[in-house]
C-alpha cells in the first residue's frame, strides 16, 4: 500500500511540475500562480501544497528536471564517443544546450528569487543535481582533454557556468528590448544557443 501511495505521490509531483512546464510557455514566472497551476491539473488545487509550499519551488523543481535531462545528454556524450576534437566537444555540448531553452530560461530570469523563496529542502535537491552536472562537465574534460591540467579544467567550469546564465537574454530579445537598442544606437549580433556555446567553448579550449 505505501508502494502505492509513493507512486501516486510522485505521478502528482510530476503533473504539477509539468503543468508549470505548459503555463511556461505562454505566461510570465511572474504571472504564473500555484491558482494557475490548480486549474491545470486533475486533482484539487490544495493538494498542491502537500507538495510544494510556494510556486518557486515548482519552478525550482522543473529546473532540476531540466537540469537532469542535460546531465543525460553530458553522459551520453561521453559514452558516445570515444574522442572528441575541440570543436566536436563544443558542438556537442552547444547541442545539448541549444535542447534545454528552458533550463536557460529559468536560470537567467528566475533562479536567484527562486533560491530564496524555497525551503533547505528543496533548494538542496536542486543544489545535489547542479553539482552532479559540473562533475559531468569536469569528467567530459577529464575524458577528451586529459592533457589540460586541473587548473584548467576548474578555470573552464567556473567560466563556463555562470557564462549560461548569460545565454538566454542575449538570444532571445522582446521586439521592445530590440528597438530600445536600435534607438541606443546598441549594435546586436543575432546568435543562436548553438553559436554562442560553440564560440565560448573553442576560446575557452583553445
Amino acid at each position: 500500500m505505501s508502494r502505492i501511495s509513493e507512486e501516486l505521490k510522485d505521478r502528482r509531483k510530476d503533473e504539477i511540475i509539468s503543468a508549470c512546464a505548459e503555463l511556461y510557455q505562454t505566461f510570465s514566472f511572474r504571472e504564473i500562480t500555484i491558482k494557475k497551476i490548480g486549474d491545470v491539473i486533475s486533482f484539487s488545487r490544495t493538494s498542491i501544497y502537500n507538495y510544494f509550499q510556494t510556486k518557486e519551488e515548482i519552478f525550482l523543481a522543473l529546473l532540476r528536471k531540466e537540469y537532469e535531462l542535460w546531465i543525460s545528454d553530458l553522459v551520453r556524450i561521453q559514452s558516445d564517443n570515444m574522442n572528441l576534437t575541440c570543436s566536436g566537444f563544443a558542438g556537442a555540448l552547444a547541442e545539448s544546450l541549444g535542447k534545454r531553452q528552458v533550463m536557460l530560461k529559468i536560470m537567467s530570469t528566475s533562479l536567484y528569487d527562486m533560491e530564496t523563496e524555497c525551503s533547505i529542502g528543496h533548494l538542496t535537491d536542486f543544489k545535489r543535481v547542479y553539482g552532479m552536472s559540473m562533475k559531468e562537465i569536469r569528467n567530459c574534460l577529464d575524458k577528451f582533454f586529459p592533457y589540460l591540467t586541473n587548473w584548467d579544467k576548474l578555470d573552464f567550469i567556473y567560466s563556463f557556468f555562470p557564462f549560461m546564465f548569460g545565454i538566454y537574454p542575449y538570444t532571445t530579445l522582446t521586439e521592445n528590448q530590440r528597438k530600445a537598442m536600435q534607438l541606443a544606437g546598441v549594435k546586436h549580433v543575432n546568435m543562436t544557443v548553438y553559436d554562442m556555446v560553440y564560440n565560448h567553448v573553442i576560446k575557452m579550449l583553445s
